[in-house]
């Protein structure tokens, strides 16, 4: 999920635990998400699913980012399947809920694996903050609407991977979140 960068380091991780990657997930399109996706997918012979067609304009910038920020590799793509909300995805026989959560980025998706009560949140929501919106097309209330509206009623009890930092659990966030807690 979300292969930014340093593609060697996450294929040794693969073959240290013993696992094929069989697609790659993404949550949205900014390089430090998926600026080596298309490289990855390329080389491993696997399908991109994610995100959701709006963020086509960040995947469109991805070559000329990465020049600007010195990441070789980073090129643009078009995944082999966008998604929207209240699609599924499966990996291996695990499957998860597609959840539309625009704001940090207008196609930002967040996956949901509900019997395990775990979201991969990517750049929605953190441990204490929030995704910045002031990246163009960046869109502060529907950040805060996503969360409050859609990933808050899943349940408190959801814990959930973000793209930077530590886990948390929705609850959590409600409770103590400065920019979205109760």
């Amino acid at each position: 999920m979300d292969p930014g960068g340093d593609i060697d380091h996450l294929e040794a991780a693969a073959r240290q635990a013993g696992v094929t990657i069989e697609k790659i997930l993404l949550t949205h399109g900014h390089i430090d998400h998926c600026g080596q996706a298309g490289l990855l997918a390329r080389q491993l012979g696997v399908p991109i699913e994610g995100p959701h067609q709006e963020d086509q304009f960040w995947i469109d910038q991805l070559k000329t980012q990465g020049m600007m920020f010195g990441m070789a590799g980073a090129e643009s793509f078009t995944p082999d399947r966008w998604l929207v909300d209240g699609d599924t995805v499966s990996v291996g026989q695990e499957t998860m809920r597609v959840i539309h959560c625009p704001g940090h980025t207008p196609g930002h998706v967040v996956f949901v694996h509900e019997a395990d009560r775990l979201a991969f949140v990517g750049d929605v929501l953190f441990a204490g903050s929030i995704g910045r919106t002031d990246f163009p097309r960046g869109n502060h209330q529907q950040l805060i609407d996503s969360i409050r509206g859609k990933l808050f009623p899943l349940g408190d009890d959801i814990e959930f991977v973000p793209g930077h930092g530590p886990m948390s659990t929705f609850g959590e966030e409600r409770r103590s979140n400065p920019f979205v807690g109760e």
